[in-house]
């Protein structure tokens, strides 16, 4: 992924054989980012915010609850690290950073627009979501 010309982050996808695109939020999946600049924590769960109300408002409690989670889970991260979000369906979502757990977000609701961040059709990088979902059923 590519922002204002400087490269952010590589992104994998991992998901069961006959994924479909069309119905990621009720599918287990894995997606790995590789990132290739530093970020604090703060920046990278603001600007999750900000995506995931693309796809849905997004009450002000709920961005603060979701801030703070995010905080608690996610780390500052520096280049050649990876960071891997495992959706949980009806549960919510894993995270792990460099192989190991970092811990768990428990919502469902966050876990549907967090991984519609690159999976939804309402994303902000639909070239992205296009290489991630390459042979996934439609």
């Amino acid at each position: 992924m590519t922002f204002w010309g400087f490269q952010v982050y590589d992104a994998r996808l991992w998901a069961n054989p006959g994924f479909g695109a069309g119905s990621f939020t009720a599918e287990p999946l894995a997606l790995e980012l590789a990132y290739l600049r530093d970020f604090d924590s703060r920046a990278v769960a603001e600007r999750s915010i900000s995506e995931m109300r693309r796809a849905a408002p997004v009450s002000e409690l709920t961005a603060e609850k979701w801030m703070n989670a995010m905080a608690r889970v996610l780390p500052d991260v520096k280049k050649g690290d990876r960071v891997m979000g495992v959706h949980r369906p009806g549960v919510g979502a894993s995270f792990w950073m460099n192989g190991k757990p970092l811990g768990d977000i428990r919502d469902a609701e966050f876990a549907r627009l967090f991984f519609g961040i690159w999976l939804a059709p309402t994303t902000s990088e639909p070239g992205l979501r296009t290489a991630l979902l390459a042979g996934a059923a439609p």
